[in-house]
């Protein structure tokens, strides 16, 4: 169930207290669901690998066409080929092969734990809305300073309503620092930032 609207503080770019935000209480204010964001994530996590690994089978292994001794007299196990699993060099029983590690997620879920992760970082006070964002040209030292006049440290999510090619470029060499958008916020990075920041457009632009 969603609870009271969130009242949050709108900055501007010096960090400066200018208005107040009500946040939207059936995003940023619902029961926190727990193993619905660790499915989630998890499932994301799993869809991001490769899933190329490979290893040959006896059958793909080069050689071991010819039978290595006769069958008797020798005194010796029979073996058929030398590319046999239990041989140096041989086949591999049972081993990796290409396959997709991706699992399906409903929207259903994947809204209930974004919902969930943008409610813990509401109420952790984890959120902060700023106000009339904007740079000229591409220029990192002020969107390092920035970040010192909103006082955060650690890991930061900037989440802005539309494409800005100069502010991206100031903030794509800031480490701890990566930029989205409203429809593309997932649960995983919203959990894995320390802060949110939202530009007010694209707070509102922020669906439950």
């Amino acid at each position: 169930m969603a609870g009271e609207a969130r009242p949050v503080d709108v900055l501007d770019s010096s960090g400066k207290k200018v208005g107040e935000h009500q946040l939207d209480p059936a995003i940023f204010d619902v029961e926190i669901n727990v193993p619905v964001m660790h499915q989630v994530v998890v499932a994301g996590a799993a869809s991001q690998r490769a899933g190329t690994h490979s290893t040959k089978t006896r059958a793909e292994v080069r050689g071991g066409g010819k039978k290595p001794w006769r069958q008797k007299g020798t005194g010796r196990s029979r073996h058929g080929s030398s590319r046999s699993p239990i041989w140096v060099g041989g086949g591999i029983s049972h081993g990796p092969k290409p396959r997709d590690h991706s699992t399906r997620v409903n929207k259903k879920m994947r809204r209930l734990a974004l919902r969930s992760a943008l409610t813990d970082r509401a109420r952790g006070g984890r959120i902060r809305v700023i106000d009339g964002i904007g740079f000229d040209s591409p220029k990192t030292a002020q969107a390092a300073a920035l970040l010192r006049a909103l006082e955060l440290e650690g890991r930061v999510l900037l989440v802005v309503a539309d494409r800005d090619e100069n502010m991206e470029k100031s903030f794509r060499n800031l480490p701890n620092v990566k930029i989205d958008h409203p429809r593309n916020l997932s649960t995983f990075d919203t959990l894995y930032a320390d802060f949110l920041v939202f530009t007010k457009e694209a707070l509102e632009a922020v669906k439950p």
